[in-house]
């Protein structure tokens, strides 16, 4: 049975999620970073391909069965951008990753436009070994719409412009115990622990 899974991931943000989804069910979450291991290029132009790759090499690394995550949001009017690249929307424009510019980028790139529909997307790679043939996969989308005025406390990313019309109020502003609950991640992570006990991988 696991006991520990290696988090594909340097993102102090996904980190806290990952630890608060999964230690619950007795599941150790061990950040890369802390194994020395770099992250991972993602050269590929979906996220379930990024996800994969990004898995591989944490296994690889570490020896561990590994988690990665590969999410982002996608804009209608924008062509689905940042998509794949909302990490690092405004890198190329100021050579550093910063939330802060992300999030001003596309509220820039959205002026005038009257659509604001968005989606988050998050796919969930599980890999027993580096080269195990059967990956667990599970993908999951959340709809809101982005609003030009930040709003809340919590989250990260484009949490704080990130719209939900049925909680009437963006991410940022919801408690992170429900955030948790009714996110892209947290619905992903729910289809993956169903996938995790249907091979008998955890019986939580």
């Amino acid at each position: 049975m696991l006991t520990s899974i290696v988090l594909a991931s340097g993102n102090a943000g996904k980190l806290k999620e990952f630890n608060s989804l999964l230690q619950p069910l007795g599941l150790t979450v061990i950040p890369q970073a802390s194994l020395n291991i770099s992250d991972a290029p993602e050269p590929h132009p979906t996220f379930i391909e990024n996800a994969l790759t990004k898995a591989r090499h944490a296994s690889a690394h570490s020896g561990l069965p590994a988690i990665a995550d590969d999410s982002g949001l996608c804009v209608r009017a924008l062509g689905g951008a940042p998509g794949i690249y909302s990490a690092r929307y405004a890198q190329t424009d100021l050579g550093v990753r910063s939330d802060l510019a992300n999030n001003q980028k596309l509220i820039k790139n959205l002026e005038n436009i009257a659509d604001r529909s968005a989606w988050y997307v998050a796919v969930l790679v599980f890999l027993t070994h580096a080269d195990d043939p059967q990956p667990l996969i599970a993908e999951a989308t959340w709809h809101g719409r982005i609003v030009d005025e930040p709003s809340g406390q919590h989250g990260f990313g484009y949490d704080p412009h990130f719209f939900i019309t049925e909680r009437g109020c963006t991410v940022a502003s919801l408690d992170p115990a429900i955030k948790n609950q009714i996110s892209h991640r947290g619905q992903a992570m729910q289809l993956l622990l169903a996938k995790m006990r249907e091979r008998g991988l955890t019986q939580v």
